[in-house]
Parts: C-alpha cells; sequence; structure tokens
C-alpha cells in the first residue's frame, strides 16, 4: 500500500502542477495560457497610484480600465482566441511589444506603464484602443 499511496501523491502532484500552469499561479483568470509570460506571482499594485503617473490620463478612467483589464495585478496575463498575448496592469497586447518594449512581454510596471502611454497615444490619446473602454465610458 506505501508504493500506491506515493504513486497516488505523485499523480496529484502533477495534475496540480498542470492546472496551476494554466492559471499562471492566478495571473491567467481565463485559465488558458499555453506560457505565463509573467510569471506565476500575482503583483497586486496601487492603481490609483499608478494612474496618476501620466498627468494626461483622466484619473478615474484610467482607474477603470486598469480595473476592468488586469484588477490591479502588473502579472496579469490574458491568451487571446488570435493566439496574442495581453499582460500587465494595462494588458499591452502582442501587437504592442515590438513598438514599446524591445519585442518582449511589458510584464515590468515602468515598461506596461510607458506602453500603455504610447497605445493611448496611438489611439488618439485615448482608451479607445482598449477593449474595455465602452464599460469605462472612455472611447
Amino acid at each position: 500500500w506505501v508504493t500506491r499511496f506515493f504513486v497516488v501523491v505523485a499523480l496529484v502532484l502533477i495534475a496540480s502542477t498542470l492546472v496551476s500552469g494554466n492559471t499562471c499561479g492566478g495571473n491567467c483568470p481565463s485559465n488558458d495560457c499555453p506560457s505565463c509570460p509573467c510569471g506565476t506571482r500575482p503583483s497586486v499594485q496601487n492603481i490609483t497610484h499608478w494612474c496618476a503617473q501620466y498627468p494626461h490620463w483622466h484619473q478615474s478612467q484610467c482607474e477603470c480600465i486598469v480595473h476592468h483589464e488586469s484588477g490591479g495585478n502588473a502579472n496579469a496575463a490574458n491568451y487571446n482566441t488570435n493566439d496574442s498575448f495581453d499582460v500587465g496592469l494595462w494588458q499591452v497586447n502582442t501587437v504592442n511589444w515590438d513598438s514599446c518594449s524591445g519585442g518582449k512581454p511589458p510584464c515590468d510596471i515602468s515598461t506596461n506603464l510607458a506602453c500603455a502611454i504610447k497605445v493611448w497615444q496611438w489611439g488618439g490619446n485615448s482608451f479607445k484602443l482598449w477593449s474595455t473602454c465602452d464599460a469605462c465610458n472612455a472611447c
């Protein structure tokens, strides 16, 4: 029975590892991330603080966008149906990484902020390029 016990324990550990890989330790709430571009440890941030870092944003719109996009988790990741990722506080999409973070996931909060500013500027100084802009009255 001892051998069976260890086999069962090993199977449970393997299964839990596979499941947590899809959720990236809570960073991928959709449970479908094929990898964890920002790691497996959440990094909850003060949304008000980070939105205040760029004076041209309407504070309440920025806070709403970040709340809806990442919940304030700087390591949040979302895997999209077109095989792209959105990462970080502002959920910057893969298509923007070359232009704002050297092709790497902008997981560092300062890099994610810089990318979000660029995306905001590309959107005509608005949050209209974020899918959550309607919910935040920010399009």
